[in-house]
């Protein structure tokens, strides 16, 4: 991926980072276009927020607008979360190609809900109250995300790449054992696992969507106060080592609350393999600058509008059946193949 314009025209003499890209303080004209950007972003996103809520209403307000509106607030939960994510993973594996499913989170999700359909059944499952399936998901994936990634990440030599490839293994192991168990399934059951196993935006329960702003804020709010943190982080280890950053603490922070966020947003709606690939990469094209303190809140407002403009398309315009985050992955997928050819050609 080409160097933003604020990046191109720099001095030979400023610090790289190990993808070539020089990193010290943006001309003016690159902050007066991010800013600008942000602010026509944020709008976008409320008129898009405001046209999915009242389109095709003609009576019914008080039933409509409350269940509309959980909809709307489910996917700009979502589409903060995975977009700022994949923004954060992207700073520390100094990869614009990989995005935070790697590690395996979605392949564990789908892996919970496959035994426990397996275990007690699909009335099972559904007779479980929603707060407590979210919980126990939730819990499940950080936890284990945490002690075995945070122990990998020590016994490796804090090789963050080999950590990805044990990520991915690990994770190619788990959809395999999936692959087993819903072969042995009765069919019956295996259909009422099959909608777990796709992204639902259509709205998540109150409590639910509740519990998951709870944990998303404070993440949030750390970052807000640590974007200048990131931008060294970026420029490499032995860079950010050099300027004065504790590398081990900060990769170790930023790894939890990519878990965090990665892990709410999969135990809320599903599994979002390629979404935040599209949210990350659009937002670099729009801002047109690697510097955090613009790229995580376009992140999010990209993603928000992808996801609520996308919802409004297939559910008020086009009056489909189909799944958004089906069409949502197949552009995410389409995008990755185009960015590694990008990346293979010479």
């Amino acid at each position: 991926m080409s160097a933003p314009p604020d990046l191109q025209t720099l001095p030979a003499s400023a610090p790289t980072s190990t993808r070539g890209e020089a990193a010290p303080p943006a001309p003016a004209g690159v902050d007066r276009r991010a800013r600008l950007v942000l602010v026509a972003l944020a709008l976008a996103v409320v008129a898009m927020s405001a046209a999915y809520l009242t389109l095709g209403v003609r009576g019914g307000w008080a039933y409509v607008l409350p269940r509309r509106a959980t909809t709307v607030a489910t996917l700009l939960l979502v589409a903060t979360a995975v977009g700022i994510a994949t923004v954060l993973f992207h700073t520390i594996t100094d990869n614009h190609i990989l995005t935070p499913s790697v590690m395996g989170l979605d392949s564990l999700y789908l892996l919970t809900q496959t035994v426990a359909v397996f275990a007690i059944g699909s009335a099972g499952v559904t007779q479980l109250p929603e707060v407590t399936q979210f919980v126990a998901a939730l819990t499940l994936m950080t936890g284990l995300s945490y002690v075995l990634y945070r122990r990998l990440l020590l016994g490796l030599g804090h090789d963050l790449h080999l950590l990805v490839l044990v990520g991915i293994v690990l994770g190619v192991l788990m959809r395999s054992l999936t692959s087993f168990f819903t072969r042995v399934m009765d069919p019956t059951e295996f259909l009422v696992l099959q909608d777990r196993m796709f992204a639902d935006f259509t709205g998540a329960p109150l409590p639910t969507l509740g519990m998951s702003a709870l944990v998303c804020v404070p993440v949030l709010a750390l970052l807000a106060r640590e974007h200048r943190t990131l931008d060294v982080m970026a420029l490499g280890r032995d860079t950010a080592i050099g300027l004065g950053v504790e590398h081990r603490r900060v990769l170790l922070r930023v790894l939890v609350q990519v878990v965090l966020l990665v892990a709410v947003a999969t135990a809320l709606v599903g599994p979002t393999m390629f979404f935040g690939l599209i949210a990350a990469h659009l937002a670099y094209r729009a801002v047109g600058t690697y510097r955090h303190r613009y790229t995580l809140p376009a992140a999010a407002l990209v993603g928000s509008l992808v996801l609520i403009g996308g919802q409004t398309l297939l559910e008020r315009v086009l009056r489909a059946d189909t799944n958004l985050a089906i069409v949502v992955e197949f552009v995410g997928g389409l995008l990755f193949i185009a960015l590694l050819l990008r990346r293979s050609t010479p």
